[in-house]
């Protein structure tokens, strides 16, 4: 099960986790949940904007996403999130490539995805106060030909002004958990060294680089 607690404890940092046991107040929950709606509601026109455009390349699309990947995602603290216990033992070499691959693989390997979760299709069904500064905003995808709507929800953390998402969950599968998963299953099988990973992470998005630039 996704740890919101250890996920926000990692985005907000130690001074704020005392925060992280208390409920959030009737006044500050409503802010919070306004804030979080209205964030969700601005990057579902954001991506229509960058994403729909007619005649537009995927090489293109890619670069769009990655602004918009950077400017709405808590990027580095997702990135230690999937790392685990592993941040610790990474080195700074380590980490700093880390990080750049891990930007790469979620850019590449979501903006496809990403088109679909936003959009004129997607209807924010309500938006949830959690404790501390979380929020989860309950989407719903609408699909063609009377298909059952994609159910996605969204995990905000706010710190101050600053408003990021910190998951996505499409259908009950956390993004960040089964990443976290993944990689850490192949850490172990490279002996628990970092290094295992940054060497199959450097093949998966060339890889994926080079099937965009076709």
């Amino acid at each position: 099960m996704f740890n919101r607690r250890r996920f926000l404890a990692v985005l907000l940092g130690p001074a704020f986790i005392f925060v992280l046991a208390l409920p959030p107040g009737g006044a500050f929950a409503a802010e919070l949940e306004a804030r979080a709606e209205a964030f969700i509601q601005s990057l579902s026109v954001d991506a229509v904007e960058s994403l729909t455009q007619p005649d537009t390349s995927r090489e293109e699309r890619i670069k769009r996403f990655r602004r918009l990947f950077n400017a709405h995602f808590a990027v580095r603290s997702i990135g230690k999130f999937v790392l685990g216990r592993y941040w610790r033992k990474a080195s700074k070499d380590e980490k700093k490539e880390y990080l750049s691959l891990f930007e790469d693989l979620m850019v590449v390997s979501y903006v496809d995805r990403f088109q679909r979760y936003a959009g004129k299709n997607l209807n924010i069904l309500k938006t949830r106060a959690e404790k501390g500064s979380a929020v989860t905003v309950f989407t719903e995808i609408a699909r063609a030909g009377g298909a059952k709507p994609v159910r996605v929800l969204w995990r905000i953390g706010a710190r101050g002004e600053i408003i990021k998402i910190l998951d996505v969950i499409v259908e009950g599968a956390s993004m960040s958990q089964t990443l976290r998963s993944d990689f850490g299953s192949i850490i172990r099988r490279k002996g628990g060294k970092v290094s295992g990973l940054l060497e199959e992470l450097r093949i998966k998005t060339a890889s994926l680089k080079a099937d965009a630039g076709n």
